[in-house]
């Protein structure tokens, strides 16, 4: 079963193997590592005060976690997504699940317009974004943009 949940400190172990270099590898980032995921994880533990803010899920599968899915939201009504998987994990349809629920909670906070982006050398992002609802927008600094509007 895949789930989005609020991070628990605990969950810093898990990180560094969502982050490896072969899953970091479109993001201009280099892997992480325990001392990184350590302190993202306090970061993202911190309440949110008021835009921008960012909204960080862990994606769980059979309550392990797998993955990161964030809501970066930059004004009342503009927000951003990203999300990261374990590798092992590719393929399986939870990062259309996560980016799905991402919609959602933008929906819910009153944000009217959500954009993503992805690097060309990584289609699956993008079909991941379609099938979440994004349209394709263009191109800008190298990467594919899209955006999802929200009733």
């Amino acid at each position: 079963m895949i789930e989005l949940r609020e991070l628990v400190l605990g969950d810093a172990r898990a990180m560094p193997g969502i982050y490896t270099p072969e899953a970091v590898r479109y993001l201009g980032r280099p892997p992480m590592g325990p001392t990184e995921a350590l302190f993202r994880t306090r970061q993202a533990l911190t309440p949110p005060t008021g835009p921008p803010r960012d909204h960080v899920l862990g994606i769980t599968a059979d309550g392990e976690l797998v993955g990161i899915a964030t809501l970066h939201q930059r004004s009342d009504t503009s927000a951003a997504v990203s999300y990261l998987l374990r590798p092992d994990t590719w393929g399986r349809g939870y990062a259309t699940l996560a980016v799905s629920h991402l919609l959602d909670l933008a929906r819910c906070l009153g944000v009217t317009r959500v954009h993503a982006r992805h690097h060309p050398d990584n289609p699956g992002s993008g079909r991941v974004l379609i099938k979440a609802g994004f349209v394709p927008t263009g191109e800008r600094g190298g990467f594919r943009t899209y955006v999802a509007r929200t009733p």
